[in-house]
């Protein structure tokens, strides 16, 4: 008789390792290489051009619709003070932070904070152009290409028919809290999950169907409210590269907020040059907190670590969407 490992578990072990090998091989460097950033820009690789061109447009936009200082808090319908805006642009840094860390929460930090300030249905569409610009960073910093696309093609499909409805229902209608506070237990429901599983890991078992019906309630919910907590939740279940975690939101999240950009100029009035100009100014704002948030991520903290991170986000947006929600509903 022969004794030794059963065939089942070496293979296991050998997957294990050659996955361990790939990761710790295609981490990116914790420096940046700023001389070969700039060869690679000028020889027009699609990284660096898509990184710098993203920073550019709304660079330019926030100057050419600039309306004037007289004209600068007209459009939002608000008194914004200087103190006000102060606290807001932090805001806005800190959501670019926790953006460039986990790959999501930009929109989820920033919409129910807006939409107590200015009116909430000009906060969706003003807060579409910031994490359009950041997406289309991360594309690129993470080296999400045709790979993800070829992969994911239906994931992404679903993703802009999702957004093609939201948008239409915007126009048609107001945001209400309804959404919002549903967002809102949908993210403690899954924080709770997730603590009491003791961060449940299911690798490589997503299905088609349940990740593509993700993705259609990311760009429905996305275009409708600007909250999206679905497919981050859903990522995080299911994919444990982080590169991958946060390059396949990037491309799923960028597909979306360019649809929805697109839409709402062409196709409705809900986009006009102020917002574009206001949403401009706050990606300006946001690219300080995207740099500092990309930087922390590549000091490649433990899994449990960037777990309890997550988590902790999603429930402290869970508690900032029912305050603002709540009352209006019940009270």
């Amino acid at each position: 008789m022969e004794y030794g490992w059963p065939t089942d578990v070496i293979e296991t072990v050998i997957s294990r390792v050659e996955m361990r090998l790939r990761t710790s091989m295609s981490a990116p460097e914790n420096t940046v290489d700023v001389e070969q950033f700039f060869t690679n820009l000028f020889e027009f690789q699609y990284r660096e051009v898509t990184m710098v061109g993203a920073t550019l447009t709304v660079l330019v936009a926030s100057i050419v619709f600039f309306p004037g200082f007289e004209n600068a808090g007209r459009g939002v319908q608000s008194e914004l003070s200087v103190g006000l805006l102060a606290v807001l642009s932090m805001v806005a840094i800190v959501a670019g932070i926790v953006k460039g860390m986990t790959g999501f929460g930009y929109s989820l930090i920033m919409t129910p904070i807006f939409a107590t300030v200015i009116d909430p249905t000009v906060a969706v569409v003003v807060l579409a152009i910031p994490p359009w610009m950041l997406n289309m960073f991360q594309i690129a910093e993470t080296g999400t290409g045709r790979s993800f696309v070829r992969e994911e093609w239906s994931l992404l499909l679903l993703a802009v028919i999702g957004t093609i409805i939201g948008v239409a229902a915007l126009a048609t209608y107001s945001a209400g809290p309804l959404v919002p506070f549903v967002i809102g237990l949908v993210l403690l429901s899954y924080v709770v999950f997730q603590v009491v599983q003791n961060f449940v890991t299911v690798e490589e078992a997503h299905h088609p169907v349940a990740l593509g019906m993700a993705g259609f309630s990311q760009g429905f919910l996305l275009a409708l409210a600007n909250l999206g907590p679905l497919l981050p939740a859903y990522f995080h279940t299911f994919e444990r590269d982080a590169e991958r975690y946060i390059g396949g939101l990037a491309m799923v999240l960028g597909t979306i907020f360019t649809v929805r950009i697109i839409q709402m100029a062409l196709f409705t009035d809900l986009l006009t040059t102020y917002r574009l100009w206001l949403g401009s100014v706050i990606a300006v704002v946001t690219i300080v907190g995207l740099l500092v948030g990309t930087y922390l991520r590549r000091l490649e903290f433990d899994e449990r670590a960037f777990n309890w991170f997550v988590v902790g986000l999603l429930f402290v947006i869970s508690l900032n969407i029912f305050r603002n929600s709540v009352p209006a509903l019940f009270f």
